[in-house]
Order: structure tokens, then sequence, then C-alpha cells
């Protein structure tokens, strides 16, 4: 089985949908930041170690992305069952089937982006998912301090960085990569205290500007796949 195949059939599983046939890639017009999808696939529901943001945000349509980002997330979370088993992973918003201003992000706009929610540990070093819900706007609205805390919950960077490291390998995989990671700088340092140091230093690109809003509850990753002309 070729390896387009088996990333289509990992999707369609996992969207409880049969996979009788391969379905043909989505295709991403322009950039994030002013584009369109065909074909968007909604990202995995849940898994073992992974859930949305919000069931909600799931039923509105605001987790589609490029076809092939969806096999990569897919993969990467299932790779992570084995590299970090105790672990459990929180996806964000992405964008619409097909594509546009989804507000009130200003990119997401051609299924190339992905927001991840922190990976956090309670007070006894149990990993466990962010709480998001309606008073903390899905998670988007929760600040981290300077020690990377918030309340008795503290940022996983040991969990980031694995997660990183898996959707770098499943990209590649696809036949895609990353092409930017925006990320709260103030806690880039504590990534290169991990065990993927050396894989984070030489591989993950970290926006070097200024973003318009804080991402320390979250970190976007920009994946780069071919996109024909918005």
């Amino acid at each position: 089985m070729c390896l387009k195949t088996f990333s289509v059939l990992i999707v369609a599983a996992l969207l409880g949908h049969p996979a009788t046939s391969v379905a043909a890639d989505s295709i991403c017009y322009g950039t994030s930041s002013a584009g369109h999808l065909a074909g968007g696939v909604q990202i995995p529901d849940s898994g073992p170690n992974f859930s949305p943001y919000s069931s909600l945000g799931v039923s509105l349509g605001r987790t589609f992305v490029h076809s092939k980002v969806a096999a990569t997330i897919a993969a990467a979370y299932k790779a992570l069952e084995l590299s970090a088993p105790d672990k459990v992973y929180v996806y964000g918003e992405s964008g619409w089937r097909e594509g546009g201003r989804i507000k009130p992000h200003r990119t997401h706009q051609n299924g190339t982006a992905v927001d991840f929610m922190v990976p956090v540990l309670d007070k006894s070093g149990k990993s466990i998912p962010l709480p998001t819900g309606i008073t903390n706007k899905f998670g988007y609205a929760i600040e981290f301090d300077a020690q990377a805390r918030y309340g008795e919950l503290r940022v996983d960077f040991d969990a980031i960085a694995e997660h990183l490291y898996a959707l770098h390998q499943a990209a590649q995989d696809n036949g895609i990569g990353i092409a930017r990671v925006i990320f709260e700088k103030a806690h880039i340092p504590d990534l290169y205290t991990t065990k993927r140091a050396r894989f984070i230093r030489s591989s993950i690109p970290f926006m070097q500007g200024e973003p318009w809003i804080r991402h320390d509850e979250h970190y976007h990753v920009d994946f780069a796949v071919s996109c024909q002309k918005g």
C-alpha cells in the first residue's frame, strides 16, 4: 500500500467513514492570510490521546484543513501513542471547509494553519487536557504567567516538543512540511531543555516577529503545502 493511500485510510478510520476508495487531495489557494480551500477535510474528532478544544467548534465546522494536513495530524497523534503514551493533547481551531476568513483569526484561510492548545500537567505532574469552555473562550483566553503556570497547571514543554517532532515526521511522510510555528517567545527556551532540543533548534522555524496576540496557551503551526495562486 502506498503512503498516500495509507494516510487517507488513517483519516477515514478516525473519522468513522468507510474508506473503500481514495479521495482526491484537497486544493489550497493563495496563502493562510489570503486564500481559500477546496475539498477540505475535518480534523479527526478525537482519539485515545487527543480531543478538540470545543465540541461546539467542531460541529460549527471550524476545524477543517487540507487533506494532507489532516493525515499529518492523525499520523502524529498515532505516533505519540507510542513515543509519549502518558501525554494527552488538545487541538484548537483551523478553518472552514472552503477556507476564507474565520474570525477572529487573521490567518487560517486556506487549510494549512492549525492551532494546538498547550499540553499541561496538574499539581501531581499528570498530563491532563487544557480546561476549555465558554468562560475562558474555549481556552484561548487562558493566560500563563512567566513561569508558564496557570493556577495549579503548568505547561508541559516535553509534550510540546514531542508533538512538534511527531508533526515534522508525519508531515515529511505526507509530502509536506512545517513552514512556521508561532509560540510565546519567552517560553521557546523551555523547549531547548527537552530531549528534543537539538531537533527543535535545527528543524522548527519559529516566527521571528511579534504576533498580534499572545501565543502562550496555544502554538500555531503553518504547514508547508503546495498551493495554487489565489
